[in-house]
């Protein structure tokens, strides 16, 4: 099962989506198998959590619809923070309508979550043609995107910055690898819309693959990690689905008959599925790479760890239905791969110091589950 593998083995197994291969290669750059789920209300709150915990997480997971002001600032803040900081977005939006209406729920409207999310995400009951509903509206809105970048470069059109001020050199962090007129008026050059994972590299420098797995068998120091960084890139211009296939909450009406439709139909569409939402690794077939993304972790206090505890005690769960558990019962235990941790750490006191002991937490767990038959 390719649970049992690192993910920089994982990331060179073939027919993976290009967002899988490059999730799995940012990863083991950075170390971190982290998502922190942004339940924010305004602009200025989300971008500052993304700043305090960018550095420690592979994916933001946003819930853009409780965002009061959210506008096209929100989006070019939180697109030029995850390109500095080197992280997905994941708009958690739980699609689950027929297919006209999720098309225009990702595609238009204030929110427009197919033009900067990277991932969101949908439920399979109301048949299978979801996915392909929303993988041709992802398609459409890329072109859209390309084009319309493309028109301003060549018009020149002014931007205006997260600070509502014009600045012909802001970078809106879009992913087409273009950027608007300089100062001096001249066009600078524009790159390619299409974003791949293979590279050419100059004289001896490394492939991103083989920096990746240098740096996530923990050879070399920080200034490795950040080569290995600089040397990914920007993520691939395309958009992944996760299939809603468990959920933490009890008493949840999600049975195993039910994730293995999920399973089903993500095989079905490989070239928009990129994995499941799920509590448990759903890689059961020889050809299963999907990445597992589990909401519901927690870990219990310093003072308890301190004291050596090593249940959550009282914090089983929120009284709202949410359940919890540990990142090492969780990706050590069930094989997961990426945590989602929302208020253990939105609720801490330093909360990058808090994001960083999740992430070691969960890497812990995740050398602990393929210590044995790394490869």
């Amino acid at each position: 099962m390719s649970h049992s593998l690192q993910f920089s083995a994982r990331a060179d197994l073939p027919n993976n989506h290009p967002l899988t291969v490059y999730l799995y290669r940012l990863i083991s750059i950075k170390r971190s198998n982290l998502c922190v789920s942004a339940d924010v209300n305004s602009t200025s709150a989300l971008l500052r959590l993304a700043e305090e915990v960018g550095d420690a997480i592979c994916v933001l997971k946003t819930h853009a619809d409780v965002v009061d002001d959210f506008s096209d600032r929100t989006i070019a803040g939180l697109r030029e923070i995850s390109r500095r900081k080197k992280f997905l977005i994941f708009e958690d939006r739980k699609f689950g309508d027929i297919g006209s209406t999720v098309q225009a729920q990702y595609t238009r409207g204030p929110l427009r979550i197919a033009s900067w999310a990277h991932l969101t995400n949908a439920h399979i009951f109301p048949g299978p043609a979801i996915i392909t509903a929303l993988h041709s509206a992802a398609d459409s809105a890329l072109q859209s995107l390309v084009h319309n970048v493309s028109t301003e470069i060549s018009a020149g059109t002014p931007h205006v910055s997260p600070d509502g001020d014009e600045d012909d050199d802001y970078d809106f962090g879009n992913e087409t690898g273009t950027r608007p007129l300089g100062r001096s008026g001249r066009k600078n050059s524009v790159v390619t819309a299409t974003t791949t994972i293979s590279q050419t590299f100059e004289g001896t420098a490394r492939s991103p693959a083989s920096l990746a797995r240098a740096v996530s068998a923990g050879e070399g120091d920080a200034g490795d990690r950040a080569e290995a960084l600089d040397a990914l890139g920007e993520p691939p211009l395309a958009r992944g689905l996760l299939l809603l296939a468990e959920m933490s909450s009890a008493g949840n009406l999600m049975t195993a008959a039910y994730a293995q439709r999920c399973l089903d139909a993500a095989r079905a569409h490989p070239a928009f599925v990129v994995g499941f939402i799920a509590q448990r690794a759903l890689n059961e077939g020889a050809g299963d790479n999907f990445v597992s993304m589990t909401p519901g972790v927690s870990l219990p206090s310093v003072a308890e760890e301190e004291e050596g505890k090593a249940a959550l005690g009282a914090r089983t769960g929120d009284g709202l239905g949410q359940q919890y558990r540990t990142p090492a019962k969780v990706v050590a235990g069930d094989g997961c791969d990426v945590v989602i941790v929302g208020r253990g750490i939105l609720g801490a006191r330093d909360r990058a110091r808090e994001a960083e002991r999740y992430r070691v937490a969960a890497w812990t767990a995740y050398e602990s589950r393929v210590g044995k038959g790394r490869r």
